[in-house]
């Protein structure tokens, strides 16, 4: 019997909740005691809590529930997890070479059966995601780093505007996010003062310092970040109605937009009505309309259908030969 089935058996063996000696474990598995010993030990130094009692009494049992923690996976369970190293693998995870050994170990230990349903459920999922020429693998894993031990890191950062610019940062790295198919780092920034968010594909180099910082208390990344990208509009003046026509699919797809869904206050089949600042319905809103074309009308404010007009003005002499 090859060694990792000896050492399964023995496993299971010892899952039995009965006490069980070398000596019964080597009778029934046809082995040398000392082979048992040797075995028993590379269970212990995998992490197996193996509980040893000495004596006339004596043997080794398991701690209660060891087989129901995640060491063993239902078929559910093993789909899933093959369904999440998908996604992981498309987002660009910084640990996808760990996750693919964590996924070989499942097949490797299910039966034929098992595993030719697992690949049928596997590959009746794909996931397409926004090609990408840059590997963020390094940056991420240094980045994931400084976060869990709670170091700073310098970085040379890429700011985007009329004027590209880099500028060095030392970043105290509170969480790494992942939205709309980009990675960020959320953090204090030592230049600014103050806590930022930073796209991990314009980091252009990072280094890990030895300056450690202790995260706020009860700080939540998720609400940070969702609260600069769509800040409320309570209590703030300028406040703008915007009043959209439009036929059920087109209207569907506005209101389900990631920026203008948050401001979205009443909706019926033909209408929508959104609440927003002035600086952002003029800024943001007109190049998130334009691609709909015919298929909505403006009714209200009369500013933005302006401004439309100049943004299509710019665009036609712009692209005029």
């Amino acid at each position: 019997m090859p060694k990792i089935d000896n050492i399964l058996a023995i496993l299971w063996m010892l899952n039995s909740s009965k006490k069980i000696t070398a000596k019964q474990i080597s009778e029934r598995l046809e082995m040398n005691i000392r082979t048992v010993y040797r075995y028993i030990d590379t269970l212990s130094t995998s992490g197996v809590p193996i509980v040893s009692e000495t004596g006339h009494n004596g043997g080794y049992t398991l701690l209660n529930n060891f087989i129901d923690a995640p060491l063993f996976f239902d078929f559910e369970e093993q789909t899933s997890l093959f369904h999440a190293a998908v996604f992981a693998e498309e987002a660009g995870y910084y640990g996808g070479e760990a996750l693919n050994k964590a996924i070989s170990k499942l097949s490797r230990y299910s039966n034929q059966e098992q595993e030719t349903k697992i690949n049928q459920r596997f590959t009746s999922l794909e996931v397409i995601s926004r090609l990408s020429s840059i590997s963020l693998e390094p940056s991420l894993k240094e980045v994931e780093q400084a976060v869990a031990d709670g170091y700073s890191v310098k970085i040379l950062y890429l700011k985007c505007g009329e004027e590209e610019q880099s500028t060095f940062r030392l970043v105290d790295p509170y969480r790494i996010i992942y939205w709309n198919n980009k990675w960020y780092v959320i953090g204090f920034c030592h230049l600014r003062n103050d806590i930022r968010s930073f796209r991990v594909d314009r980091i252009e180099s990072l280094m890990l310092t030895e300056n450690k910082f202790n995260r706020p208390e009860n700080f939540s990344a998720r609400d940070f970040f969702m609260d600069n990208l769509l800040p409320t509009i309570e209590g703030k003046e300028g406040i703008i109605p915007l009043v959209i026509n439009g036929n059920k699919r087109a209207l569907d797809d506005v209101c389900q937009h990631w920026f203008l869904g948050h401001y979205l206050q009443e909706r019926t089949s033909t209408q929508a009505v959104f609440l927003l600042e002035k600086d952002m319905l003029h800024t943001y809103v007109p190049h998130l309309l334009l691609p709909y074309g015919k298929s909505i009308q403006i009714i209200e404010p009369i500013s933005l259908k302006q401004r439309l007009i100049e943004v299509l003005s710019e665009l036609i002499k712009f692209h005029q030969v």
